[in-house]
């Protein structure tokens, strides 16, 4: 078997004897869902053997209408084993900042904060009795990590075990018996936490464990009745001075068999607290520390020290797949950036390159409110495909889902890959917004990179690369009929003077092809930036034509008589202009430069200030345009050096 759920699928539903799945080393990235009763996981090593998922139960319980399927490890049969695992649900470790979801089936919180430290269980069981981890590793930011749960029957026995969480992260209910165990607690709420209220004889019993954590961190608490008993357990010297405590609430729960928590032996690194003091003789008189082991907890009805499967020969074994198992979309991970790209989608497929005038920074919180005007604002057709708008989110949203396996990354990115294919005109170009054709808007362009950057895309979905071979097959013919197109639009549009053909405009005529004026100070011209991505694009092509060939050697030809040999382009300062500074060219006898723009009559380099008047040295447009544009760049040196040569010598029948 590849996966862990299959080798438990394949066993029968009825056992009376413990069947034993051998798992080698590797990650599975896998829910892992345990009905059946009499089932030992035994991992080929603890630290190697990772079962992993990332999920918050905030994000699950506005998706479900339970808790099944909220964990790592999800348990619904008795007598398990579990021996030399990693189990981890990795939600808080990869979430960077609160994320904001619509939960539309909680009616009074219909807009919900997730945070880091929100309840991530790796264990979760319902109803299960008879639960043995041995040599187990239990990991998880958030609270409730270990959750074993079954308060009128459940018996929980964890050996040589490592538990890592935050609020409540060890929280059995029922009885359970822990030894050498190591707990890391995150916050400073609690760190373990008992419902023995079914029973007024259940209990949690710590023995020979450690505890430490971030600052401050609390050792437990309780909302019902429990009873804890502690012995033998060392503390870091960074705990809280802080006895386990009744968690406050409205209206406070009734505590029947009053306050029971016991201490023997226990010792805090620096000095111990009060609290910490034996008190084992309030438990009863005749207890005697030694003898409150797993025999006692269970009164002598259950052996678990004598189970155990470590040497014993497997019925089953899995191996990791080539590649990890990703979650499937009813079990989604979460990566924040992709999250909030969801919510600046547009109706019609694209994304917007700013709001209000703001520059989309995915990297910044974002809030409640500015969540819902975003929502609301989602008919806007600001979609864009300029400054790599549209053309990031879906490389980025495609990243994201090959690493969650979370289907709504995915069906965002589908989304807009049929928005850009929608967008392509007639002539085969693209404009630079879509479906807006105000101003300069519907042009063709190249400019920024924006219909190159789509391009590319299309080729990685025609080529199965960067994870677009995991998109829908239906587009796959589209992407190659749209990049044939766009082919035949490149060649048309490539500048022809006196006979002689060059390079690109940035913008065109959407009818014509004629080149264009885009901003006010973006004349008609040849580019010797944008120019370079085409003919990286037009080289990516398998088996080109002879029409893709002569673009690419008459630009490579045009590049090289446009280099400005002994100059460099260099902020400077100079007192006499504003802030102090300036953008100059500047001798230097080793460097090369290109202009931005190159009049395409005479190839000499164009400039032009927001007045559109055409000048042939930067120095005479104003201190603002000049500083604040790339007049000047060294774009064509790697493709002349290293990219053609390269291409040249995989197509040598030129």
């Amino acid at each position: 078997f590849t996966s862990i759920q299959a080798a438990i699928n394949s066993l029968s539903d009825q056992a009376t004897e413990h069947r034993v799945i051998l798992i080698k080393k590797g990650v599975y990235q896998e829910k892992v869902f345990i009905e059946k009763n009499f089932v030992a996981l035994i991992g080929e090593d603890k630290s190697k053997t990772i079962i992993a998922i990332s999920q918050a139960r905030d994000i699950w319980r506005c998706e479900h209408p339970d808790d099944w399927g909220v964990a790592t490890l999800n348990l619904k049969g008795s007598d398990i084993v579990l021996e030399n695992l990693t189990i981890s649900n990795d939600f808080g470790f990869n979430l960077q900042e609160d994320m904001h979801i619509d939960c539309k089936s909680d009616s009074a919180n219909p807009s919900k904060v997730v945070k880091k430290s929100g309840h991530q269980m790796a264990l979760r069981s319902f109803g299960t009795t008879r639960l043995i981890a041995r040599n187990c590793v239990f990991k998880a930011f958030g609270g409730d990590t270990v959750s074993p749960w079954n308060t009128t029957e459940g018996q929980f026995y964890f050996k040589d075990c490592e538990m890592e969480g935050g609020v409540d992260f060890y929280c059995p209910r029922g009885w359970a018996y822990a030894e050498n165990c190591l707990f890391k607690a995150h916050g400073n709420t609690a760190a373990i936490w008992h419902d023995g209220s079914a029973n007024k004889d259940s209990k949690t019993v710590l023995k020979n464990c450690v505890f430490m954590g971030e600052d401050g961190f609390k050792l437990g608490r309780y909302h019902r009745d429990a009873q804890f008993y502690l012995l033998n357990c060392q503390f870091a010297k960074n705990m809280a001075d802080a006895p386990i405590y009744l968690n406050a609430s409205q209206p406070q729960n009734q505590i029947q068999w009053g306050r029971r928590i016991y201490f023997y032996n226990c010792h805090k690194d620096g000095g111990d607290y009060g609290w910490l003091a034996n008190n084992l003789t309030e438990a009863g008189t005749d207890l005697v520390a030694k003898d409150l082991n797993a025999d006692w907890v269970f009164h002598g009805s259950w052996k678990p020290e004598s189970i155990s499967f470590v040497k014993s020969k497997p019925a089953f074994s899995v191996v990791p797949a080539v590649y990890k198992t990703a979650p499937s979309p009813q079990q989604p991970s979460i990566d924040s950036i992709a999250e909030k790209m969801l919510l600046y989608q547009r109706a019609v497929g694209g994304w917007p390159k700013a709001v209000n005038e703001l520059k989309l920074d995915y990297q910044k919180p974002i809030t409640i409110a500015q969540a819902k005007a975003v929502l609301a604002d989602s008919m806007h057709l600001d979609a864009t495909f300029d400054n790599e708008a549209t053309s990031r989110e879906i490389k980025y949203l495609m990243t994201a889902y090959v690493k969650t396996g979370n289907g709504r990354y995915l069906a965002a990115v589908e989304k807009g890959i049929a928005y850009c294919l929608r967008a392509q005109n007639a002539k085969g170009g693209w404009p630079q917004y879509f479906p807006d054709k105000s101003i300069y808007r519907a042009q063709i362009t190249y400019n920024d990179n924006a219909m190159v950057n789509v391009l590319n895309i299309l080729a990685d979905i025609l080529e199965g690369k960067n994870g677009f071979e995991k998109i829908n097959p239906v587009f796959v013919p589209a992407s190659e009929m749209a990049i044939k197109k766009a082919i035949d639009c490149i060649i048309n549009t490539q500048i022809k003077v006196n006979g002689t053909l060059t390079a690109w405009c940035t913008q065109y005529n959407p009818i014509t092809l004629v080149p264009e004026m885009a901003r006010k100070f973006e004349l008609a011209s040849i580019s010797a930036n944008e120019s370079v991505g085409i003919v990286r694009f037009l080289m990516r092509q398998k088996q080109p034509s002879d029409a893709i060939k002569n673009a690419i050697h008459t630009a490579i030809e045009w590049f090289q008589k446009a280099r400005i040999k002994g100059y460099s382009y260099q902020d400077i300062i100079s007192p006499d202009q504003p802030k102090g500074k300036d953008r100059v060219l500047v001798a230097d006898a080793n460097a090369s430069v290109w202009s931005r723009f190159y009049e395409i009559e005479t190839n000499r380099p164009l400039f032009s200030g927001r007045d559109s008047q055409k000048k042939y040295d930067v120095k005479e447009i104003e201190w603002e345009r000049r500083t604040g544009y790339a007049w000047y760049g060294v774009w064509p040196e790697n493709l002349i050096s290293k990219d053609y040569p390269k291409w040249k010598k995989l197509n040598e029948n030129l």
